[in-house]
């Protein structure tokens, strides 16, 4: 099972991610958790969140980036979600060896994040990733979907079939 953890705070705003949405909303084995949708008032239910986790063999953060990082509801999701003893820690299991796929959208494009001494947009990854491993997960190669502020509706649908692909490409891959 793909489990999506979608967080935009203004999803009536979202171009990109409503359409990567529609594109995958008729494949089979994918449940979509929208935090702003389920969580409005920031008060997570960490059981429910983490019983979703347990069903799911691929995990996606679905998101926009703002200011260089996750909606704070994704935030606030990772650090009550991902309990010590639960996701990481000693005797913690729960994630281990599942496959984690970053999927974030951004007004930018690439060459808009090479800036500082770090340049380049894998470097905004390094938090989650670190995240994923930490917890005994799988990274997979990030999907970004680029300057979505200027992008017409045939790039945007273009890439929101190219992220469907990677999540069938992800589930002929697991389970044939």
């Amino acid at each position: 099972m793909i489990l999506i953890i979608y967080a935009h705070p203004y999803p009536q705003h979202s171009h990109a991610n409503k359409r990567m949405l529609e594109h995958i909303g008729t494949l089979e084995g994918i449940e979509v958790r929208s935090l702003y949708e389920l969580y409005p008032d920031f008060t997570i239910d960490t059981a429910a969140e983490q019983a979703a986790l347990e069903r799911a063999d691929l995990v996606v953060w679905q998101h926009p980036m703002q200011w260089y990082s996750t909606p704070p509801l994704m935030k606030l999701w990772i650090d009550k979600v991902l309990a010590h003893g639960w996701a990481y820690g000693h005797g913690a299991h729960a994630l281990k060896g599942k496959s984690l796929l970053w999927a974030v959208t951004t007004g930018g494009g690439d060459r808009h994040f090479d800036i500082g001494s770090h340049p380049g947009f894998d470097v905004l990854a390094q938090p989650l990733q670190a995240t994923a491993l930490y917890c005994g997960m799988k990274w997979l190669p990030p999907f970004a979907m680029h300057c979505t502020f200027i992008c017409d509706d045939e790039t945007l649908q273009a890439q929101a079939r190219h992220y469907r692909q990677r999540l069938l490409d992800w589930q002929e891959a697991s389970h044939g």
